[in-house]
């Protein structure tokens, strides 16, 4: 009869301990975030997907077109297209491709990039419905940038042609 009440007199007490760690979690401020409604600061570490760097002045792409983190990306999720302009001695980058479905993150683009016209963007809030919506078309996204801060790109300068003579 004395082992009846002792595992009852055990229920009790352990019933105790685990009401007074609830009641003490519950009295403490709350920790989560309401997610869609309030969001955290994010970290200057947070890897996102790569961006095309800024000209501060002028708003133009830093980029050169010298395909570097083309070859260097192991997953093949980058294109860049450029061209020549006639009488120009430097590529103008056209077009810059990224298929984030492909990309791992592993930041070869940002570290091999001799410029530093890549880099990591703080966007994370990335849904879609279909694959297609995370192709990226980074001089667009450049330009769209640029004009929000009201610095308009400008538009490659065709090289003077020589006067016949």
């Amino acid at each position: 009869m004395s082992q009846y009440f002792k595992e009852i007199f055990g229920g009790l007490w352990s019933l105790l301990v685990g009401m007074r760690l609830t009641l003490r979690y519950a009295l403490m401020p709350t920790v989560t975030v309401h997610y869609p409604f309030e969001t955290l600061p994010i970290s200057p570490n947070f890897r996102g997907h790569i961006d095309l760097t800024m000209h501060p002045e002028t708003g133009e792409s830093t980029c050169i077109s010298c395909g570097m983190c083309e070859r260097a990306c192991p997953s093949q999720c980058i294109v860049v297209r450029s061209e020549k302009p006639e009488g120009s001695k430097k590529k103008v980058l056209v077009g810059y491709d990224l298929d984030f479905t492909k990309c791992s993150l592993c930041g070869n683009c940002v570290e091999v990039c001799p410029t530093d016209a890549l880099e990591f963007s703080q966007e994370y809030q990335l849904a879609g419905f279909s694959r297609h919506d995370f192709h990226f078309e980074l001089v667009g996204r450049l330009q769209a940038r640029a004009a929000k801060l009201g610095l308009a790109p400008r538009a490659p300068v065709p090289a003077e042609q020589p006067a016949p003579t």
